[in-house]
């Protein structure tokens, strides 16, 4: 399984970016799609998670700003509005399935003041 991610940028406080993944190979039909951030000098955190069913899980920060989508098994997003400097990090996406997470590249994130 391979994830490709895309979408990343510089943007100025208050903007806005889209993040895109899309996973190919041996895709079940049931898993969870999900977006992580690291920023520099900290731990890996999640930002939100979808599931095929459409469940989702947000982190806190996330909340009301960000809205996580999928097409399918395959492709998930992610539509950060309203981003702040404190959200600059590198944005992996994560499919989790049959019990094994497989991880994308991660795509750079960054957010001026």
């Amino acid at each position: 399984v391979q994830l490709q991610a895309s979408g990343g940028g510089l943007v100025q406080a208050g903007g806005s970016l889209r993040l895109s993944c899309l996973a190919s190979g041996s895709i079940f039909g049931f898993n969870v799609l999900g977006w992580y951030r690291q920023a520099p000098g900290k731990a890996r955190e999640l930002v939100a998670t979808i599931a095929l069913n459409g469940l989702v899980n947000y982190a806190e920060g996330a909340k009301g700003r960000f809205t996580i989508s999928r097409n399918g098994k395959n492709t998930v997003y992610l539509t950060m509005n309203s981003l702040k400097p404190d959200d600059t990090a590198v944005y992996y996406c994560k499919l989790g399935q049959r019990g094994v997470d497989y991880w994308g590249q991660g795509t750079q994130v960054t957010v001026s003041s």
